[in-house]
């Protein structure tokens, strides 16, 4: 009886190191997991902007990528490289969609040579609307699905996010005012997307080159004339040190808007919750560079009347109402050519109809208020 307790006893113990020895794998095992998943560190995408480093486009891109960075607390990296860096600022799309780039930031209007109807997210006068109505139709009013429909249609593996709704950008440099619609006529002009069309149309020869270039063809007398963007990075630029005179106001480019392009298998990859914060952080980034932009465009359009002496002058309205005219007539010739182009314009229409009545009926002129304020009598000015 002694014998078969000590070997009952015996198997016990033996039983007992073994589920001992199993646990204490077990644990090192749990231990050793976080190790592991630490070992493979953050996920990293390599953007590149279509903006110079210096412009403060690249600072938006910026801008952008550090709001997920943090957001994601480091679980998801993304760098940001200026154009050039990779590839040509016109050539992000086919880079991101094929996967030589994780990303970019830039502006769908550069897109235009893959497919026309690109350019309605950008170019023309939006039927009304500005940027940040643009930017709602683009999100509840039918525009988001037209652009994946669109880069469907061109094979591009891409996803795409619209923010940060930019204000109207001027007519641009020329070296003499522009008094009327002749003045137009034979100058070698620099713009993009449809307004290329709409430019051509009134007379003037036009090449299409991103922010980086337009400044030294400039200089070299390949331009006459040209368009960027805005006072901030107008003055970065250099544009005050080829030109000094500056048009404010057109309808070629009176609503746009950012774009950021992920390559869509890189996107889809990752977990929902990256995801979501890539989705919330376009949100956020546009609020404040729409809010940056104020602060910035407005104290580098003083200094450059201050301190660069360039001379600004609104563009006559009758060439503002000639951009109209001819943009009507480059949409109806463009419709009739491609369907998904009259898809999108159609689509424009019917929400603009709507929204544009809408602000005019609801939102107070802001120009009585100014002059009361800031005119040359103006109360703001005695305080």
């Amino acid at each position: 009886m002694k014998g078969k307790l000590t070997e009952v006893a015996a198997q016990l113990m033996k039983g007992r190191r073994k589920f001992l020895k199993g646990a204490a794998f077990s644990g090192a095992a749990m231990v050793a997991a976080p190790a592991v998943v630490k070992a493979q560190g953050p996920i990293s995408f390599r953007f590149q902007s279509t903006w110079p480093s210096k412009d403060i486009f690249h600072e938006f891109a910026l801008d952008y990528a550090k709001k997920v960075n943090d957001m994601t607390g480091g679980d998801l990296r993304i760098e940001v490289l200026p154009a050039g860096a990779v590839v040509p600022a016109f050539g992000l799309l086919d880079a991101v969609s094929s996967g030589t780039l994780d990303g970019g930031h830039g502006v769908v209007v550069y897109h235009y040579g893959k497919q026309t109807a690109l350019a309605l997210w950008g170019s023309g006068p939006g039927y009304g609307m500005d940027a940040n109505m643009l930017m709602a139709w683009h999100k509840y009013g039918g525009g988001k699905e037209l652009l994946a429909k669109l880069y469907a249609s061109v094979g591009a593996n891409v996803h795409s996010l619209l923010y940060g709704p930019m204000p109207t950008q001027p007519l641009g440099w020329f070296k003499n005012p522009i008094t009327k619609l002749e003045d137009l006529r034979g100058l070698k002009y620099r713009t993009v997307g449809i307004s290329i069309d709409v430019f051509t149309a009134m007379g003037s020869a036009v090449n299409a080159l991103p922010g980086g270039e337009i400044v030294s063809a400039m200089d070299r007398g390949l331009l006459d004339a040209a368009e960027f963007n805005n006072a901030s990075s107008d003055r970065v630029l250099g544009f005050p040190d080829v030109s000094k005179v500056c048009m404010l106001q057109s309808y070629h480019q009176n609503a746009e808007q950012f774009e950021l392009l992920f390559n869509k298998a890189k996107y889809d990859a990752l977990p929902p919750k990256l995801k979501n914060i890539i989705d919330a952080a376009s949100e956020a980034a546009s609020a404040d560079m729409s809010w940056k932009a104020i602060d910035r465009y407005s104290k580098d359009y003083q200094e450059m009347q201050t301190n660069d002496k360039v001379r600004f002058f609104k563009t006559p309205d009758a060439i503002l109402k000639k951009q109209l005219e001819v943009y009507d007539e480059v949409v109806a010739k463009k419709s009739a050519e491609n369907p998904l182009f009259k898809e999108i314009i159609q689509s424009q229409l019917a929400f603009a109809r709507r929204t544009t009545q809408w602000e005019q009926d609801t939102v107070v002129q802001r120009r009585m208020a100014f002059d009361h304020y800031w005119g040359p009598n103006g109360v703001g000015r005695k305080i």
